[in-house]
């Protein structure tokens, strides 16, 4: 069920409104990247936005919401960023090793794009129900649009496309979350894009295991 806590009061629908809400979205992820989420308020948003606290709370009934929110705007930018390198991807017809370069890059700059709101959001706040189903959200968005390619590709060994391309997703994002943020050894930029791309590749188009191999 809907936390209405977390739910927007009021959708924008006239342009002057969906300028606020911009504003408001704008203004908390500056907020939350200067101050870290629980030093970050919605008075300090309303003033970095330039509108009243009453304007504001016309929309979010509190902070929570406005999280929940520009999580939601944030990961909807990720995901029209990501499908546009996969489209040039299958626009170009290259080979898995490419393919799964400019995914890795395409992961990688995302997290490299605001890292002190992403440390903030995915450290600091908490994490209601609403922002785990935006998050499970993108993963299937990309996993599908991953997939379509994936099976257009005579090098990928899996019989399984939705399973692969959903941990090929999940790997990427969890590693490159992790260099970005807390770095791996001394490993620069592009020997991670290099090894992560390795890793994905050997995963998919190794042979199926068969049970003689894991006993």
């Amino acid at each position: 069920m809907q936390d209405d806590r977390l739910t927007p009061r009021k959708r924008p629908r006239q342009r002057r409104s969906r300028q606020t809400v911009d504003a408001i979205l704008d203004a908390a992820a500056r907020v939350f990247s200067q101050r870290g989420y629980a030093g970050g308020t919605t008075n300090h948003i309303a003033a970095a936005a330039g509108v009243s606290v009453g304007s504001l709370y016309d929309y979010f009934p509190n902070k929570d919401a406005i999280l929940v929110a520009l999580v939601e705007r944030q990961l909807a930018t990720m995901v029209d960023r990501v499908q546009d390198h996969l489209r040039s991807a299958r626009e170009s017809a290259g080979s898995l090793e490419g393919l799964l370069r400019r995914f890795v890059v395409a992961m990688l700059s995302v997290h490299e794009t605001q890292p002190d709101l992403y440390h903030a959001v995915s450290a600091e706040a908490p994490h209601p129900p609403e922002l785990h189903a935006c998050v499970l959200q993108m993963e299937e968005s990309l996993a599908h649009a991953l997939e379509v390619l994936l099976l257009e590709s005579d090098e990928v060994a899996l019989a399984d496309s939705d399973t692969a391309a959903h941990l090929v997703v999940q790997t990427s994002e969890a590693l490159t979350h992790r260099f970005v943020h807390q770095g791996i050894h001394d490993v620069t930029r592009e020997r991670f894009i290099d090894e992560a791309v390795r890793l994905l590749h050997a995963y998919l188009t190794a042979p199926p295991l068969t049970e003689a191999s894991v006993t």
